[in-house]
C-alpha cells in the first residue's frame, strides 16, 4: 500500500519501506493492520472498536492493546513528520498525510529563468552523459550488484544460528522467515549437529540458502554441505529427519558430473584446474525432490582470465525424470569488488559454446526447473559468477542458474 510518494507499507512482509534510501520500519501484525486500516480511510476517522477489530482478529483484548499500538506507530513513524496520527477524544483515531504535491509545469516556467535555464542544460546534459556510462558499464559487466546486509535467524536441526543475507540492490529487503518456513519445525532435528554457519540470497521468487555443520565458514572442510532452494511461496514442509537420508541416498546412487577435467580442456602441458562440485536441492511441497549436479572448473591462462566450464544435471528422487544434461564452455576475466564488508571474486564468462541434453520424458515435479534450463541455454551469452570466499576445501558462490542462487561447493586443486 501506498502511504506516501516514497514510502509503501508491504502487508504482508509487516514492513515499511522508504524507497528513496531503501530503509525499513519493522511492524508487528496488528500495527500493520491498524495503519492499514487507517490508510485504506485516511482523512476518515476511525472507532477504536474498528480498530481492535482490525488489530485482533477473533481476539478479545483490552482498549489498552490499541492506545498502546497507536503510541508505537507514532514512535515507527515519527521520522516521517508529513504524516500525522491524530486521537480525537470519545471519537476514534485519524490518519493524515501532508505531503507536499510536486510542481505543475507552469510552476517550472516561472522559476526557470535563463540562469536557472542554463543550470538545467548543464544538468541535464551531465545527467545523460552519466546515463551513457553507466549504460556502458552495464553492457560490458553484465550481473546485479549485490547488498549485504546483517544475518538473518535460522534454525536448522534443531539449531539455532544466523545466515548471512545476499539480495539485489534496489528491491526491498526480503523478510528474514522467507527462509525458515519451507523446513518444516516439528521435524527440523539433526542429530550431532551442534553448530552451523550459513549463507541466504534473495533472488525474485527463489529463496536460496547454504549451510555448512559448523560455527565459522572459514573452517568449513566441505563435508555435509546443504544447499535448499525454494522456488514456492508455499511452505515446502522439508522434513530434515527424512531429508538428510535421501540427500544421501541420492548422492550415492548416481553422480553424473564425476569427470574432473572436462574433455577438451589440455590447452597446456602444464596447468592447474580448480574445481568446483556441489548437490543444491528444490523441495517444493507435494512434489518430488529434485536435485541439481551442479560441477565448475577454472583453468587459468593468466592471474585474471582463463577458461570457465559447467556441467550440471537435474533428477529427481524417483528417478521419473531422465537426467536434464547442461553444458557450457566459455572465458573468464575476474575482478574484485565489494558486496557490504565481503571482498568478493567477480567472474565474467563469454559463453562460447553450450549442450542441452533433453530428456525423453520429464516428471510434472521436474517440469518448472526443465523450463528455466532451457531459457537459460537460450539466453547464456554473458554470465556473471561471485565467489565470496573460499578456502581449500570449500568456496561460496552465487551462481546464475534458475535465477541467481547461493551454492557452498566443494574444492579440490589438480595439477596436470
Amino acid at each position: 500500500m501506498k502511504v506516501t510518494s516514497y514510502l509503501v507499507l508491504d502487508e504482508a512482509e509487516h514492513l515499511l519501506t522508504d524507497l528513496r534510501t531503501q530503509e525499513q520500519v519493522v511492524l508487528t501484525f496488528s500495527e500493520t493492520a491498524v495503519l492499514a486500516a487507517l490508510l485504506k480511510h485516511h482523512e476518515q476517522v476511525l472507532d477504536k472498536d474498528t480498530l481492535l477489530a482490525a488489530g485482533w482478529p477473533d481476539r478479545v483484548v483490552a482498549p489498552t492493546s490499541l492506545t498502546q499500538c497507536i503510541s508505537t506507530l507514532r514512535k515507527k513513524l515519527s521520522a516521517y513528520p508529513e504524516i500525522k496520527l491524530h486521537t480525537l477524544a470519545r471519537m476514534g483515531y485519524q490518519l493524515q498525510i501532508e505531503e507536499d504535491e510536486p510542481a505543475t509545469q507552469s510552476d517550472v516556467e516561472t522559476v526557470a529563468q535563463p540562469k536557472t535555464r542554463a543550470r538545467l542544460y548543464v544538468l541535464l546534459a551531465t545527467v545523460l552523459l552519466a546515463t551513457i556510462c553507466v549504460g556502458y558499464w552495464l553492457t560490458q559487466n553484465k550481473g546485479l550488484e549485490w547488498k549485504h546486509e546483517d544475518e538473518i535467524p535460522l534454525n536448522i536441526g534443531g539449531v539455532e544460528g544466523e545466515a548471512e543475507l545476499f539480495y539485489p540492490k534496489g528491491t526491498i529487503r526480503p523478510a528474514p522467515w522467507r527462509w525458515q518456513k519451507h523446513i518444516a519445525p516439528e521435524s527440523n532435528q539433526i542429530p550431532n549437529m551442534s553448530e552451523f554457519s550459513a549463507f541466504a540470497l534473495a533472488d525474485d521468487n527463489a529463496y536460496s540458502m547454504a549451510i555448512c555443520p559448523t560455527g565459522d565458514y572459514r573452517n568449513c572442510d566441505g563435508s555435509r554441505l546443504m544447499n535448499i532452494v525454494a522456488v514456492d511461496d508455499q511452505p515446502a514442509g522439508l522434513h530434515m529427519t527424512e531429508f538428510l537420508p535421501l540427500m544421501q541416498k541420492m548422492e550415492k546412487r548416481v553422480r553424473y558430473n564425476r569427470i574432473t577435467i572436462p574433455e577438451g580442456m589440455c590447452k597446456k602441458s602444464d596447468f592447474n584446474e580448480h574445481n568446483y562440485q556441489a548437490d543444491v536441492y528444490f523441495p517444493v511441497a507435494n512434489k518430488l525432490l529434485e536435485r541439481y549436479d551442479l560441477n565448475m572448473s577454472l583453468v587459468y591462462d593468466d592471474d585474471n582470465s582463463g577458461s570457465f566450464y559447467f556441467s550440471s544435471c537435474l533428477t529427481d528422487q524417483d528417478c521419473l525424470t531422465a537426467p536434464i544434461k547442461y553444458t557450457f564452455r566459455g572465458d573468464f576475466v575476474q575482478h574484485k569488488a565489494e558486496i557490504g564488508h565481503w571482498n568478493v571474486d567477480v567472474f565474467n564468462i563469454k559463453v562460447k559454446c553450450k549442450n542441452l541434453y533433453n530428456p525423453e520424458k520429464i516428471n510434472t515435479s521436474a517440469a518448472y526447473f526443465f523450463r528455466n534450463i532451457r531459457k537459460d541455454d537460450i539466453q547464456d551469452d554473458e554470465l556473471t559468477f561471485y565467489r565470496l570466499y573460499q578456502n581449500n576445501a570449500s568456496a561460496i558462490w552465487i551462481v546464475p542458474r534458475m535465477g541467481n542462487i547461493v551454492v557452498w561447493s566443494r574444492y579440490k586443486k589438480v595439477g596436470l
